[in-house]
């Protein structure tokens, strides 16, 4: 996983801390020299790899994001390269990539989009063959939208729901969210963490524009850098020292799960094995 700087976004929703925030020019202009300079060491070091982009804003709105994906798409020692994305962007700039390669994360907003506008730009990936999941935040205000979303898009397309931060989910409510995704289940309630294998920082990594290694997003103590080696010797087994974990970039490798089976040939890009 990638995060760099850039933190800006073009969508206002109430329940994200950068809705609407704007970077200045300085810090896009870090942002974009750390990704080419990942991009770069990427394209250098062929080790075999999946790479997810999870910026805290909007990544494809910026052009250096479109192009270092088209570019990655093309390396031969890469898997799948993949975006977490509002799907505001358009998507005629996939036509360069290695479509076969490639796939989007997304997440419908209801409050910031149209529901047409979204499921064209859905139907423009589907017809170009992208991979590529959608996912909704699980606010009752939004529950009428997401059966609709489910309903209007292909039945191969996994429909993902997170539960809402600070939102306790009743019975019955998570029985109206699970027939939509089926592992709600999974989002619904933390996981108990502490002390449990997991892959981050085995074969999972977080890097930092800087070239910060972490085993994963939510444990700040580095393992070494990527830009002068050292977090190769920092690869090995661990357990969680959280007391628990909530976010499914975090808790889809926790090993007593199992959810890289479930996962399995869609691990980045958030689309279960039993979905094409």
């Amino acid at each position: 996983m990638y995060r760099g700087p850039l933190a800006s976004c073009n969508y206002d929703c109430a329940y994200c801390p950068f809705a609407k925030r704007r970077d200045p020019p300085a810090l896009l202009r870090a942002d974009r020299a750390a990704l080419s300079r990942f991009v770069d060491w990427v394209e250098e070091n062929r080790i075999p790899m999946r790479i997810l982009f999870t910026p805290w804003g909007e990544g494809l709105t910026r052009r250096w994001y479109r192009d270092a994906i088209v570019r990655m798409s093309h390396l031969p020692h890469l898997d799948r390269v993949a975006i977490q994305t509002n799907l505001a962007a358009r998507v005629g700039w996939l036509a360069a990539a290695d479509r076969t390669r490639v796939a989007l994360w997304t997440t419908f907003h209801p409050t910031q989009i149209s529901m047409e506008r979204f499921l064209a730009r859905c139907g423009e990936l589907s017809d170009s063959g992208v991979r590529y999941s959608v996912g909704v935040v699980g606010l009752p205000a939004q529950l009428a939208d997401a059966r609709a979303l489910r309903a209007a898009l292909p039945k191969d397309v996994y429909v993902w729901i997170n539960a809402a931060d600070g939102h306790t989910y009743s019975p019955a409510e998570e029985r109206e969210w699970t027939a939509i995704d089926p592992l709600f289940g999974h989002s619904v309630r933390p996981h108990i963490s502490l002390g449990r294998p997991c892959f981050a920082g085995e074969d999972a990594i977080s890097v930092r524009g800087d070239g910060t290694v972490r085993r994963c997003h939510f444990i700040d103590e580095p393992i070494g850098n990527l830009y002068d080696g050292s977090w190769r010797a920092g690869l090995k087994p661990r357990t969680c020292v959280n007391a628990t974990c909530d976010c499914h970039i975090g808790y889809v490798h926790l090993k007593p799960l199992g959810l890289r089976d479930v996962f399995a040939g869609g691990l980045i890009e958030r689309i279960p094995a039993a979905f094409p």
